[in-house]
């Protein structure tokens, strides 16, 4: 059934995915509103407007947008620039909004395309550990650090001062995540499954542990900015840092969003979606924020599909302002971090860690230099070297020079099938996609484009023998590719060096492709092409006898 174009289908699963990341979305909206200076119902504020309002308008559809920690820290920044003036704090976040609607509405966004593969795995493994040592505290029953850093250089101390009962309940949710049949998570998410029985034992067993504390219970007051001439250029200053660090937080989400549910974000309406959501938590006197990928990790996980789920999250968190305050101040810290530890493990980039012995060196130095300065720096200055080092300017130009042609080859002979018979069977369409110069992170995006129009067609050839060079962005989205076009029953067939082939192979390609899907000359290929669509004609016209006669 559907409604308003919703697939009621999805509604388990956006109605898991959203209540499980509201849950864990309150205590860090909380704790990044404290941060912030300006108060943890403004971090509640703003959790609710920009993840309702971007879910709704943002171009990812399982994206949970919020405050981050990115943005929480230029946030206080402005907030400690004008003490005692609110609205030129409100000036400031209405500013980083409408600057993310402009870059949204000029087109900018299209740039997260061109970001190589080893940065965001660099990307993704550094917030998998940064998620898994934050909560290392919290799971000894002591208060959360502010950096990774601080969590290593004291766990040593923690060690010595363990809250058995945080132990004990951190323990079981860390068990219950990991070990549920999927069977039964199938129906019930796991972290939702341990958040409900850790709460229960703790509450009913009156355990003396960390709890999320008092929620505010009132809506908010709209409020005006406003400001004086003199101080202009600071408050703009200030929020165009903010639009700016929140277009990239968001779209490095929306590319984790992307390569855990396979499916592609519009970036440019992404941030106007942002925008917007940022515009309105600003009246509201609510901290900006971003695409949050730990939040949209969970929500993807735990089932959440559609933009629904962005709504029922952001529901669930007005709900608990509203009223559920009281119930929702039972839940303990170390629950809540033992859920965040399976987001940690699942967020880690398995598919590239899985290749380290055979990736090309180059890509493996941009992987985990990225994945340094992402844990023990920064989040954004990472993906900034990760894309300096794998020379994004140089690639982009490039890739402009570089072409992507597609021909159709339906007119040529197919061994006894006439040219006229082909052109009428177009259900049965031949077409060749040729590769010409550097296939790198710069061409996958023009040739996944490509792709896109192959739906339809019976027998794709994919000729790379004009390719001197390919990295592993190329071979990983040439692979979803195949994998995609074998999802629609198209067969792939691939014209390659027998170093190309060696590389592909080495890289996962032969779990895709057998080994007859391999040819090393243009010929070769299209001949087998060709027989690949005979056979498939010759199977449809055979009509089977049928005995036996009807009454």
């Amino acid at each position: 059934m559907k409604i308003l174009n919703y697939d009621f289908k999805h509604l388990r699963g956006d109605v898991c995915g959203g209540l499980t990341a509201g849950i864990v979305a309150l205590p860090l909206a909380l704790a990044f509103g404290v941060a912030s200076g300006a108060g943890a119902a403004a971090g509640l504020y703003g959790a609710i407007a920009l993840g309702f309002f971007a879910a709704i308008f943002g171009g990812t559809q399982t994206q949970i947008s919020g405050p981050t920690g990115p943005m929480t820290i230029v946030a206080a920044s402005a907030v400690a620039a004008f003490p005692g003036h609110p609205q030129y704090i409100i000036a400031v976040f209405l500013i980083a909004g409408l600057g993310q609607i402009v870059l949204g509405s000029a087109r900018l966004g299209t740039f997260v395309r061109f970001i190589p593969y080893p940065v965001v795995s660099g990307f993704m493994n550094g917030i998998g550990v940064i998620i898994i040592l934050l909560q290392l505290e919290p799971l000894l029953g002591l208060p959360t650090v502010s950096s990774p850093m601080a969590a290593l250089i004291g766990l040593g101390s923690a060690l010595g001062h363990i809250q058995m009962q945080s132990l004990m309940l951190g323990a079981l949710t860390i068990a219950i995540v990991f070990l549920v049949p999927a069977r039964i998570t199938r129906v019930v998410p796991s972290p939702l499954i341990a958040l409900l029985v850790g709460t229960v034992i703790a509450w009913q067993g009156h355990f003396d542990v960390a709890m999320i504390g008092a929620i505010p219970s009132a809506l908010p007051h709209p409020t005006m900015p406003g400001f004086e001439a003199s101080q202009v250029g600071r408050i703009v200053g200030l929020g165009l840092a903010l639009a700016v660090l929140g277009t990239i937080d968001s779209l490095l989400t929306s590319v984790v969003a992307d390569s855990l549910t396979r499916k592609k974000h519009d970036s440019n309406r992404e941030l106007i979606g942002q925008g917007i959501g940022n515009m309105v938590s600003a009246f509201l006197g609510g901290l900006p924020g971003a695409g949050a990928t730990m939040r949209t990790v969970v929500n993807i996980k735990a089932g959440g599909t559609t933009r629904v789920s962005g709504v029922i999250h952001a529901s669930l968190l007005l709900a608990i302002l509203l009223g559920l305050g009281p119930l929702a101040s039972h839940i303990p810290m170390a629950v809540l971090a033992g859920i965040l530890v399976k987001v940690g493990v699942d967020i880690i980039d398995y598919r590239l860690l899985s290749l380290v012995k055979r990736a090309p060196r180059t890509d493996l130095l941009v992987m985990i230099v990225v994945f340094g300065v992402t844990v023990f720096i920064d989040l954004i200055v990472a993906v900034g070297v990760g894309v300096t080092l794998a020379a994004a300017m140089v690639a982009v130009r490039t890739a402009r020079q570089c072409s992507v042609s597609v021909s159709e080859v339906e007119d040529r002979p197919l061994d006894d099938l006439a040219e006229d018979a082909i052109q009428r069977e177009t259900d049965y369409r031949i077409q060749v996609v040729t590769i010409r110069g550097p296939f790198f992170f710069g061409t996958t995006a023009n040739m996944q484009d490509k792709f896109s129009s192959m739906l339809g067609t019976q027998v794709l050839v994919v000729n790379c023998l004009d390719v001197p060079f390919m990295d592993i962005s190329a071979v990983f989205a040439l692979g979803e590719t195949i994998e995609k076009l074998q999802a629609a029953r198209i067969t792939v067939l691939l014209a390659v060096t027998a170093e190309q082939r060696e590389s592909l192979q080495k890289l996962g390609m032969d779990k895709l492709l057998a080994p007859d899907a391999y040819y090393g000359s243009h010929e070769a290929v299209l001949a087998a092409a060709r027989k690949l669509l005979a056979q498939h004609h010759q199977r449809k016209t055979m009509v089977p006898r049928v005995s036996g006669a009807a009454s």
